[in-house]
């Protein structure tokens, strides 16, 4: 099926500029958004991927709690291996 939608050029360019950060070609990406799909599952193949998603999606930086990072990860590491199983 065909069909044409006339988008304020504003909604065009951002949806030009998420389908572009996602590989996608922007119909694709359209009929995903309009399909429901998981449109925020790019694919990440390194960690270099994942870190600069997570700071696209606005992700770092929100447990201001955690000061120190890789200690946080050592105690959580460390409580995992001593869990009763």
């Amino acid at each position: 099926m065909t069909l044409v939608i006339e988008l304020p050029p504003e909604l065009e360019r951002e949806l030009a500029a998420r389908a572009s950060e996602l590989h996608l070609p922007l119909e694709e990406y359209a009929v995903r958004v309009l399909a429901g799909a998981d449109v925020a599952a790019p694919k990440l193949t390194t960690g270099a991927d994942l870190v600069a998603y997570w700071k696209a999606e606005g992700l770092v930086g929100t447990r201001p709690d955690i000061a120190d990072a890789a200690q946080h990860a050592r105690t959580l590491r460390r409580d995992a291996e001593q869990r009763a199983r």
